[in-house]
Formats: structure tokens, sequence, C-alpha cells
């Protein structure tokens, strides 16, 4: 499967509740899968236009899929890398639960994933393990909760 099949792989979790589809989905999507990860081209074209983004922990809120383009592709030393541990859910709500990493950064995240029923992601919340200031370089693509 390609970059080109991540779209189907989230319509038939969605229309059929297939876990699989939507591991293997995210799995792409993060870098996992054989062959690397998406483009961000790609990606962007995975999150709906008016596609939302929430990190509580941070208080901060991604709107629109052009800030959260703009905001991967802005991140200082290249973006993190992740390791999936595991995918639940159903319908049009799925949880990841991933290590990531990030420079000497070490931490554990779960990232609830709404989707809308053509399979596109509507919203998504990452919870990381403590509350931390955001860093300067996302204000001007986030928005304090």
């Amino acid at each position: 499967m390609g970059e080109t099949d991540v779209h189907d792989l989230f319509r038939r979790a969605v229309a059929e509740d297939d876990a699989a589809a939507m591991r293997e989905g995210v799995k792409r999507m993060l870098g996992l899968a054989e062959g690397g990860g998406l483009s961000p081209e790609r990606e962007y074209e995975l999150r709906r236009p008016d596609f939302v983004m929430e990190m509580p922990q941070s208080g901060e809120r991604v709107r629109g899929r052009e800030d959260m383009r703009r905001m991967q592709e802005s991140f200082p030393g290249g973006g993190p890398a992740f390791t999936l541990r595991r995918v639940v859910g159903c319908g049009r709500v799925w949880v990841a639960e991933a290590d990531g990493r990030y420079g000497e950064d070490h931490w554990q995240v779960v990232a609830i994933f709404e989707l809308d029923a053509d399979g596109l992601i509507a919203r998504e919340t990452r919870y990381y393990p403590q509350p931390f200031d955001a860093p300067d370089w996302r204000g001007g693509f986030t928005e304090r909760m």
C-alpha cells in the first residue's frame, strides 16, 4: 500500500469499525510503516480544512489544516519521532498511544482522533504526561485555550 491508500484505510475504519485499518493508517501517518511516513502534502490532505487540534497540557489549539501544516514544517531541528504502542476505538473515534522522541526528550502521548463520515481527521486531542509551557516558536500557529 502506498501513501495514497491511507485515506482509504481511514474510510474503512469508519465504515466497518476496522481497527486493523485504523492502526495501519495511523502507523503510516506517523512514519512507522515500511517505506517511511507520508509526505507533508499527503498528511495535510488527510485533515479536514476546518481541522482542530488541541494540546490541553500546554493550553494550545491549532485551527485549520493550514496552520497544522505550517506548525509541523516549523519544528526546529525537524519533527518528533514516534513509536506506536496501540490504537483502539470504533467508528469515528480512535485513540493512539505512542512513545515520542524529540531531540533528547522522551515522553508518552495519547492522541484522540475524531474522523468525519468520509474518513478525514476532523479533530485531534493530544495528551502529554505533564503540563508544560507552550514553546514560543509555536505562537504563530496556535491560540491559547
